[in-house]
């Protein structure tokens, strides 16, 4: 084997990618660590835990509040909603509560991470508690980045209303699974150049109907689009009544149009703060970047494409299928609130645990030991089997 070894260029929607190479792109991987993103917040989402195991659990949260200056544990706990949906705390809460979760399983249920995982990965926001959970970043430093990311983002949503009058947010598109690369080309059409992600900040300044963008592909049948509501319900009816098609949409829990050229100034920030931010790399798995669907490739890489992100696509499919048909990876553990992601993997490498794998997830203390008994007998079984 060559000491790098290349992937081809790899092509979706009409869009060609670079070729990842590393030195460890033939290594089998058979256990995913994935984490969830925007949206699966909830009053209360931390008491079970803080309940169940306040050992690990109140050092942790005095920590984070500590670290962010304000109790960000009590409107997590408490709430209300409308202080718990704000972007500035709904982000951060839901780092944090996947990352507390992880220290649990590894402090109390004597859970190895490192040993155990080959490959983490996350949803969007999830990102940077697989960045954590990696050895990439540590958890404080991350927090705070999370948190004024987040506070950059609200601030665009903001400005984005108050220059144009309209409202904001994101609109998933659940279609036929076989008319899913035909109504991304359709989008593609309506839009123009760009609506995949662009990495010019100065498309911060485009019209409205321009900042329409497809913020994620998150599995065979489900896009999501991000930018002004109203210009997205247009396009809807140009897709209806021209381009042949006629998706279900759902709002999502989102006044922010995340992914999209307006998030621009929060992909700045991101630069600046990378630089002064200790990144490790090599880390203890690799880490797959949302915008290139491989692991990345450096530190440079890293803090490029982890800015890119809030403007770019979230290729999540495109990471499910990379790790599934070319990594091999069999097992996936999901850590964090709600079962968004568990959902979303399921539906590429099926529900149903096979011999030596399976689709798991922990977002509440009752199911860690069902999860890691089954991960258990997966293992052995996929020692046997070697």
């Amino acid at each position: 084997m060559s000491p790098a070894t290349c992937f081809p260029a790899r092509c979706i929607s009409g869009t060609t990618f670079k070729p990842f190479s590393t030195n460890s792109a033939n290594r089998t991987l058979r256990t995913a660590l994935f984490f969830p993103g925007h949206g699966v917040h909830r009053v209360g989402m931390i008491s079970s835990w803080v309940e169940a195991f306040p050992k690990t659990s109140k050092p942790f949260i005095d920590e984070m509040d500590s670290t962010l200056g304000f109790s960000l544990s009590r409107i997590v706990s408490r709430g209300p909603n409308s202080e718990l949906n704000k972007t500035e705390n709904s982000q951060p809460s839901i780092m944090a509560t996947s990352i507390l979760i992880l220290r649990i399983l590894e402090r109390e249920f004597g859970f190895k991470t490192k040993e155990r995982v080959d490959v983490a990965l996350g949803h969007s926001l999830g990102e940077y508690s697989a960045l954590v959970a990696g050895g990439y970043l540590d958890f404080l430093p991350a927090l705070r980045m999370v948190r004024g990311r987040a506070e950059v983002m609200a601030q665009c949503s903001q400005r984005a209303r108050q220059r144009s009058g309209e409202s904001y947010g994101m609109i998933a598109l659940i279609c036929e699974p076989d008319h899913l690369q035909s109504l991304i080309s359709a989008i593609q059409e309506f839009l123009g150049p760009g609506s995949m992600g662009s990495k010019d900040d100065s498309s911060y300044e485009m019209s409205s109907i321009q900042q329409v963008l497809i913020a994620n592909i998150n599995s065979k049948n489900q896009i999501v689009l991000s930018g002004s509501i109203q210009r997205i319900k247009t396009l809807l009816v140009q897709l209806r009544q021209f381009g042949g098609h006629d998706p279900r949409a759902v709002r999502l829990k989102s006044d922010s149009p995340f992914h999209s050229p307006i998030m621009a100034p929060a992909a700045q920030y991101m630069r600046t703060k990378l630089e002064t931010t200790d990144i490790k790399f090599p880390a203890a798995m690799p880490c797959v970047s949302n915008v290139s669907a491989v692991p990345f490739t450096s530190k440079e890489n890293l803090k490029d494409l982890l800015s890119r992100q809030c403007v770019e696509t979230v290729r999540w499919w495109d990471s499910i299928r990379y790790l599934d048909q070319e990594r091999g990876v069999k097992r996936w553990i999901g850590i964090g609130p709600g079962k968004v992601g568990r959902n979303l993997v399921g539906k590429e490498v099926g529900r149903i645990p096979s011999k030596g794998g399976g689709v798991w997830a922990i977002c509440d203390p009752r199911e860690v030991e069902d999860v890691i008994n089954a991960l258990e007998k997966s293992e052995h079984e996929d020692t046997d089997d070697v």
